[in-house]
């Protein structure tokens, strides 16, 4: 009678991650002819898998390897994992489950497996049961595949055979980003994607996905079409790319101060790469928030203001100014007049506008009349707050190009050109955003 180890399982387990090749390099190779000496001590060589024998008809550069090892993987691509029962015994096996647990730092995740392998089989004599297993990682950090195998002896007992398998879910990239504050509410935004792997790899696609109230405009593609970047966005390590984006207020949101200092979230980068041999990551960013909108004065828009015009025509623009402080203001506009040699134009303006309340606008025209060829400068544009005793110069309004010919308008080159006077601190700030899986 055969005796049969009671530790010894009736069905084996095989694991093997499932994952691409990845590139080494050839390191010197020593080849000779079998009967010579030095061969007697090229036994060495013959174990590498990459030399010996047939080392000398490889080309010079890169091979690929398999696999060897459960490896690391990066936040955002696939774990794909294959999982293999075998009954290695001459009896049927019943009841056999596979369950298959990925568990973090923080969560256990139970990894969907087909019907055969959920529901209670009998395995046969040398009969097989396998699936393959795929998740998208969303946590940085060590993580572990937990594999559980149940079945029943013949003798009707039940038993149990668990492996574990530890790997690392390391970051793929590192994501800064530059926000530049710029006229009539438009904010630029710059982020910088540096590769912090150890392998090359390309960008597929960098999008910034704006918010319910932010429109964007990508700025990185020519007039044409074409990209800004001479060749695809390939990252080699610790290399890093930028990415310019324009974001405005939607709508009503721009033109009312108030509801701009409530929406700061303008949206999320959207990530997506690939590996030198082609294997797919995505991340997104958390929630990208714009510095917070403080004017604390007024703000002046030029509006509909023409490109160029003749000499000795009436040049008429509008302007709207905004009560963006907490107290009611009555403003004085004066535009001082130029009556010396030197002076540009001849014009001037000076009269009261109703009052504004905190978040109100009006609007209202100035005319000049351009007295010399060239770029003139129309200013200074003083506004004065008679009921608190304010006074504000804008030192440049707006700059037109005066010809001595018939020209095109073009209206709509200085439209909605917009100074500011505000407190803020700074219009520019670096922040090192958070990643996370889509």
């Amino acid at each position: 009678m055969e005796m049969v180890d009671p530790d010894a399982h009736l069905v084996a387990l095989k694991v093997m991650r499932l994952m691409r090749p990845t590139l080494v390099g050839l390191g010197p190779v020593v080849t000779c002819e079998p009967t010579d000496l030095v061969q007697r001590f090229g036994n060495s060589q013959e174990s590498d898998g990459i030399a010996g024998a047939c080392a000398e008809t490889l080309a010079a550069g890169q091979v690929l390897l398999l696999p060897q090892s459960f490896g690391s993987i990066y936040l955002g691509e696939t774990f794909a994992s294959y999982i293999c029962v075998h009954n290695t015994t001459p009896h049927p096996v019943e009841c056999v489950t596979v369950k298959a647990d990925l568990q973090s730092n923080t969560t256990r995740i139970n990894l969907s497996m087909h019907e055969n392998a959920k529901s209670p089989v009998v395995l046969p004599p040398g009969g097989t049961i396998d699936d393959v297993i795929r998740y998208e990682v969303k946590e940085i950090g060590t993580h572990i595949l937990v594999c559980e195998v149940n079945y029943s002896t013949p003798a009707g007992y039940a038993q149990s055979l668990r492996k574990f398998f530890k790997f690392q879910v390391l970051k793929p990239l590192d994501v800064k980003t530059k926000f530049y504050n710029a006229e009539i509410d438009e904010i630029y935004l710059e982020a910088q994607i540096q590769n912090v792997t150890t392998s090359p790899f390309c960008l597929e696609k960098v999008e910034l996905d704006g918010s319910e109230d932010y429109s964007v405009t990508p700025l990185n593609t020519l007039p044409n079409g074409e990209s800004v970047f001479t060749v695809k966005h390939m990252l080699q390590p610790n290399n890093s790319c930028q990415f310019l984006y324009c974001i405005k207020p939607k709508g009503d949101i721009a033109k009312n101060v108030d509801t701009l200092r409530q929406f700061n979230n303008v949206g999320k980068l959207d990530i997506v790469w690939r590996s030198n041999l082609g294997e797919k990551g995505r991340l997104q960013t958390s929630q990208l928030q714009r510095l917070p909108f403080e004017c604390k004065t007024l703000r002046l828009e030029v509006l509909d203001a023409k490109n160029t015009i003749k000499i000795g025509t009436i040049f008429t623009f509008n302007c709207r100014v905004t009560n963006t402080s907490e107290h009611t203001m009555k403003l004085n506009v004066r535009l001082a007049a130029k009556f010396s040699a030197d002076s540009q134009y001849t014009g001037c303006a000076d009269f009261m506008l109703n009052p504004l309340q905190s978040g109100e606008s009006a609007e209202f025209p100035l005319s000049v009349c351009p007295s010399k060829l060239g770029l003139v400068k129309i200013s200074p544009l003083v506004l004065t707050n008679t009921l608190q005793n304010e006074q504000f110069t804008i030192d440049n309004v707006v700059d037109v190009f005066v010809v001595n010919s018939d020209y095109d308008n073009d209206p709509t080159t200085h439209q909605n050109k917009l100074i500011r006077y505000e407190s803020a601190a700074s219009c520019l700030t670096q922040k090192q955003v958070q990643l996370q899986v889509v």
